[in-house]
């Protein structure tokens, strides 16, 4: 029996040798990461980095939240109750932990968080040390195809310092006063004590508090974006458009918009 078992063990072994788990596929920029974190499909190039899988991944996560609409100012609605919360909800508070495991690079302790969970598995009363926008916009980067050309990151401001920088192949910051956001980009603004901050202030050289949507629908003299823990949900709203399709809301510090470039 144990000479099987030996026999069977080695078969295995041999097995999983020849068979790499992720398969490059025609599309394949920069190297294959074998990471169980993320789905082969997303990271080895079998399909383009397509506008239209970010958007229609976008729009597949509010479905599921219920699609909620709030266009009242970022902050302006009191917190829900705890029991409230969508993002608590059975079905939805394992969604928030697909978003951390999926965005976040694996060597953050973070990517073990859900929408009830510390890292550390322990319920939480409040989500502001685990707040979830900058996950989701990384888990919807990552399943439409960025692969290792996205900063992945738990902070906004890693990616929006990254465009901004010219250290991400894939992004370029461009200023809200003059360029036109598209289906797809990144619409970013800041919050908290950052909020006095203006485009010619990026790169930082430390993190700040922002938040990024991503755009969804584009319509005469306005934007429809959809994010990530507003209103502890996936949540679209409309921001204002001028005649000339620049962002134009001044009840909202907006400092940058990412030009995502697409293989498509």
């Amino acid at each position: 029996m144990r000479h099987l078992t030996a026999f069977v063990a080695a078969l295995l072994l041999a097995g999983c040798a020849a068979t790499p788990r992720l398969a490059p596929g025609p599309y394949l920029r920069g190297p294959v990461v074998d990471d169980p974190h993320v789905p082969p499909f997303a990271d080895a190039g079998w399909e383009p980095f397509r506008r239209a899988a970010a958007v229609a991944i976008a729009l597949r996560e509010w479905r599921l939240f219920g699609s909620p609409i709030d266009d009242d100012p970022p902050g302006s609605r009191p917190p829900l109750p705890q029991a409230d919360r969508p993002e608590r909800e059975e079905g939805l508070w394992q969604r928030v932990g697909e978003y951390w495991w999926g965005g976040v690079p694996p060597n953050q302790d973070i990517a073990a968080a859900t929408g009830i969970h510390s890292p550390r598995g322990t319920e939480v009363a409040d989500d502001t040390d685990t707040p979830w926008s900058a996950a989701f916009i990384s888990y919807v980067m990552r399943l439409a195809g960025a692969a290792s050309r996205f900063p992945y990151s738990a902070s906004h401001s890693t990616y929006i310092n990254a465009a901004a920088s010219g250290s991400s192949p894939i992004l370029r910051a461009e200023p809200p006063a003059t360029y036109p956001p598209a289906l797809g980009d990144l619409v970013c603004h800041a919050r908290g004590a950052a909020r006095t901050m203006s485009f010619a202030d990026l790169p930082t050289s430390s993190p700040f508090t922002s938040h990024c949507d991503i755009v969804v629908g584009v319509a005469a003299g306005e934007l429809a974006v959809i994010g990530g823990n507003v209103d502890d949900a996936v949540t679209l709203h409309h921001i204002p458009l001028d005649g000339s399709s620049h962002i134009a809301d001044p009840t909202t510090p907006y400092v940058a918009v990412l030009q995502v470039l697409y293989d498509e």
